[in-house]
């Protein structure tokens, strides 16, 4: 068995997810933020029998997509006095970040 945990853009995450339970997969979700533009996300729980890791991968990559945006860049340092013209640059987000774990013992109370 797998445990599948897989992070993605909080705009993927419902079609998703009715994507997932549509095709017989139970999962569970929780609203994170990301370290690097600070934005939602959304963390799928997803437990899985060896054989149908494959599909769901392929089910994830299919319905979470990359995006640009745009995000002010910071200057390395400024120096008291310095005029600071804010400056913007496209960083490509989204899609999916995927791991798939080792399940050592699955129970259900």
């Amino acid at each position: 068995m797998k445990f599948i945990v897989s992070v993605v853009n909080e705009d993927d995450a419902l079609p998703l997810v009715d994507v997932l339970v549509t095709n017989g997969y139970r999962v569970t979700t929780f609203k994170t933020a990301g370290g690097f533009l600070r934005k939602e996300n959304v963390t799928l729980f997803t437990g899985v029998e060896d054989e149908q890791v494959e599909e769901v991968i392929r089910l994830i990559q299919n319905n979470c997509h990359t995006r640009t945006q745009r995000v002010g860049a910071l200057p390395p340092v400024m120096e008291s006095g310095e005029l600071y013209v804010l400056t913007t640059k496209e960083v490509e987000v989204g899609g999916a970040v995927i791991f798939v774990l080792d399940v050592v013992q699955f129970l259900k109370a």
